[in-house]
């Protein structure tokens, strides 16, 4: 029950279920402090597919870690998927701190950090003994908002000046107001700062939506929102664009309830990303598509105006 929304519980979704939540899980990784996660899943079922969500930088102390995104990972979380949070080297409350080498963004590290998920999804049900067999290792999606967009397109298949971060393992993605193109696309002074983001998307084959906020005017390049969906506009994978109206980088509030990092908090719009980003997901982790076309169908009728969705033919 949510009397917020409007025209967005015309969008489809099933009912929460319960959950539960397993934190901190911790993975030691050799020469740091070991990496935590938050683990929430559905309290019953089995077979569940699993989402690896990788958080942005954003200007909160405690929303880019495991902790954060609770408005998203709860509401996939209630409706049939396990998602797991890292909180990555990037992380102002427990990252790797400002001194290292590859501070402080860390991209390869974070990078690095997801794998380390995947290969250690075991030690990880040892944590978390109510989810212990019940994980689908055949059906794992990465996820990211904003800088995670950027660590999320890299374990798609994005290369980085010729070098390929691709996991097989990952079987499709969500990219969440993530960055575009980067080098001569973006201002020379960001081009400096972030040459990390001189990314390819044309080797992305894997399932991959694409959400942006028609608002989202970055501040890394001059050519406006449109830029973030660049990894639509590359990818042959790329199967799916929505663009929420009138929202900007926050896309309604995914980050957190009344967070700085929610620019505008608007309880319709971040009801659709929701809702439709948990359908695509479904969808494309091979189970029921039946909400993925009713979602389709509201957004020309009775959900009109909350998003403009833009797909390529199959």
């Amino acid at each position: 029950m949510n009397r917020l929304i409007d025209r967005a519980r015309h969008l489809p979704a099933p009912d929460a279920e319960l959950t539960l939540a397993y934190s901190p899980i911790r993975l030691p990784l050799p020469g740091r402090s070991p990496l935590e996660l938050r683990l929430t899943a559905p309290a019953t079922g089995t077979g569940l597919p699993l989402v690896i969500f990788s958080h942005g930088y954003g200007p909160s102390n405690y929303i880019p870690s495991k902790d954060g995104y609770a408005p998203l990972v709860q509401f996939w979380a209630e409706r049939g998927l396990a998602v797991i949070q890292p909180t990555h080297a990037s992380s102002r409350v427990a990252g790797l701190g400002p001194d290292g080498p590859d501070a402080p963004f860390y991209w390869r590290e974070r990078v690095a950090e997801m794998r380390a998920i995947l290969d250690r999804l075991e030690d990880v049900e040892r944590q978390a003994p109510a989810v212990a067999g019940r994980l689908d290792r055949r059906r794992i999606a990465v996820a990211g908002h904003s800088f995670g967009g950027h660590t999320s397109s890299l374990l798609l298949g994005a290369t980085w000046r010729g070098e390929d971060f691709a996991d097989p393992r990952v079987a499709a993605g969500l990219l969440l107001a993530a960055p575009g193109r980067g080098g001569a696309e973006l201002t020379p002074a960001s081009a400096a700062r972030f040459p990390f983001f001189d990314v390819d998307f044309r080797a992305i084959r894997r399932p991959v939506m694409v959400v942006c906020g028609s608002e989202d005017d970055p501040q890394f390049t001059p050519r406006g929102p449109d830029w973030h969906a660049d990894a639509f506009h590359d990818a042959p994978g790329a199967a799916a664009l929505v663009t929420v109206a009138g929202v900007g980088h926050g896309l309604g509030g995914i980050a957190g309830w009344d967070a700085k990092e929610t620019e505008a908090e608007l309880p319709d719009a971040l009801e659709a990303t929701r809702r439709l980003s948990l359908a695509w997901l479904r969808g494309a982790l091979g189970g029921d598509e039946t909400d993925w076309d009713a979602a389709r169908a509201a957004l020309k009728g009775p959900a009109a105006g909350l998003a403009v969705l833009t797909e390529k033919d199959a």
